[in-house]
């Protein structure tokens, strides 16, 4: 697939417009069949849902992000594209448009991810350094988040082989300061990717959802240091979430900087001490596929909207089974016994309301009063 200008820019309004994530832009291409038809849905899936007025993302603020991307030398790649990280648009949540600046062919190398804590030890950042050189001379692309700590020693041990930094803010800021020079060698000899508008510098809320890229752009996951309740085990729960491999470096019971990694040791991830400790078993998962689907694209015939009548008793009656706890969409056209494409169309109208909440394996909640 190979999109037109025309609608690249309507895939960056659908996906920057207010309530629209990575999730339910995929079922409103389903639903539509094309981005700009879905554009001009949603204002009345809005409205249906509980909005009083709804406008899309502004199109000259779009044409105005593709165009900084031009002039930085920053690719806008959708999924579906070659250039698109394959194992990346498997994951539930893929990000339908990435900002690459660096080389791009190298997303479609083999990879791994590295995390751990911002404040490691001397070892910590010696052993991230040495494992994701050796990984990385064994032909895998490591990726990594570009922060402190683990995440900087991880880029600086495989520049030469490969790395890709994920960033939580645009791909043309550099967040920490402290590793401009990282970032200089990355434009140089790798990559760096980001789902952000251009510009945009990144707050703490960004970084889970940076940490989901990380992940899903690999067969595995190695954490190397890392407290109980850091963003190192989110990377790791994600990862788990996406059939993803898990390993860990052990540590000192006594160092609170090893709890989180032996507490996912001790749950079953990958005991690491070698660089081969994560070379066999990721050459053995690449000689077989990933049991997940694939990414979503346009529908050949795509549904029209059901009729606004009949789904006033059905979104009063959805509504009603809604709770603040997550619920599966599953078990909820089960429980409401309506077609699921009544339930789906009812739940895009909810969330373009600000009234849902999708989370990961298909669960939904309401948010809000009932």
């Amino acid at each position: 697939m190979k999109l037109e200008t025309r609608e690249r820019l309507a895939w960056l309004r659908l996906i920057r417009s207010e309530h629209v994530g990575p999730i339910t832009f995929r079922r409103l291409l389903e639903r539509f069949g094309s981005a700009e038809a879905a554009l001009d849905a949603l204002p009345t899936l809005a409205q249906r849902g509980g909005a009083r007025q709804f406008t899309p993302a502004s199109q000259a603020d779009c044409e105005k992000e593709l165009e900084t991307a031009t002039r930085a030398n920053v690719a806008v790649i959708a999924m579906g594209e070659d250039t698109y990280p394959p194992l990346l648009a498997q994951i539930e949540d893929a990000p339908p448009l990435i900002f690459v600046r660096g080389n791009a062919n190298l997303l479609k190398k083999r990879g791994l991810g590295v995390v751990g804590t911002r404040n490691a030890s001397m070892n910590g950042i010696r052993l991230a350094r040495s494992l994701s050189e050796g990984i990385g001379k064994a032909g895998f692309l490591i990726a990594s988040g570009m922060a402190r700590g683990i995440d900087a020693a991880a880029h600086e041990g495989s520049l030469e082989t490969g790395t890709v930094a994920v960033l939580g803010g645009g791909v043309d800021v550099i967040y920490p300061k402290e590793n401009a020079q990282l970032y200089d060698k990355l434009m140089e000899q790798g990559a760096v990717i980001s789902e952000m508008p251009m510009g945009l510098v990144p707050q703490a809320r960004h970084f889970p959802r940076r940490n989901r890229i990380i992940s899903g752009l690999a067969r595995g996951l190695l954490v190397v240091e890392a407290a109980q309740r850091s963003g190192s085990l989110i990377t790791a729960r994600f990862a788990l979430e996406q059939n993803r491999e898990v390993f860990a470096v052990p540590g000192s019971p006594l160092d609170p900087r090893a709890q989180g990694a032996n507490d996912l040791i001790r749950e079953g991830a990958h005991l690491v001490q070698t660089a081969e400790d994560v070379t066999q078993v990721l050459n053995g998962l690449f000689q077989s596929h990933l049991n997940e689907p694939s990414a979503a694209q346009n529908p050949r015939n795509p549904g029209a909207l059901p009729e606004n009548p009949a789904l006033e008793h059905a979104r009063a009656e959805i509504v009603k089974l809604l709770s603040p706890a997550p619920t599966t969409v599953d078990e909820l056209i089960r429980q409401c016994q309506m077609s699921p494409a009544v339930v789906s169309t009812v739940l895009l109208e909810l969330e373009l309301a600000g009234r849902l909440e999708r989370h990961p394996g298909n669960k939904v909640s309401i948010i809000g009063p009932v």
